[in-house]
């Protein structure tokens, strides 16, 4: 059976968003686990970069999914690329690096929690 290329441009889509997600869940764990030291980082994040970029690029229409996008590569550059990473660095970047990670979670579930039809709804229902 053939599929059509919109078919496959939505499978290449999943595909991308789907490992842009693994990524970022990935950093997040290696950023949280007191163990990990900066050359584990250095090799884990490698290897997912690696992965993601033999990916086939597609265009992110979504906010989150774009700056998702521009923090994995802000954050390669930073750790990655960057000769001087060392593990007092790494432990220095820690807390920052989990707290954006976390805006971009908010930024990603704030669409998720309440449609602006109930909000009006709830917005009077403790008056008596």
């Amino acid at each position: 059976m053939a599929f059509t290329q919109k078919q496959i441009d939505k499978f290449n889509r999943q595909k991308y968003i789907t490992e842009l997600e693994k990524v970022s869940k990935n950093i997040f764990r290696m950023l949280r686990d007191e163990k990990v030291d900066s050359k584990d980082f250095v090799l884990k994040f490698e290897q997912l970069k690696k992965k993601f970029d033999e990916r086939v690029e597609i265009h992110l229409d979504s906010e989150y999914h774009q700056q998702l996008k521009a923090y994995i590569v802000r954050l390669y550059q930073a750790t990655c690329l960057n000769e001087a990473f060392t593990d007092k660095v790494f432990d220095d970047i820690r807390d920052a690096e989990m707290s954006n990670l976390n805006r971009l979670q908010k930024l990603k579930n704030g669409t998720s929690y309440k449609k602006d039809k109930h909000k009006a709804r709830h917005q009077n229902e403790d008056w008596g």
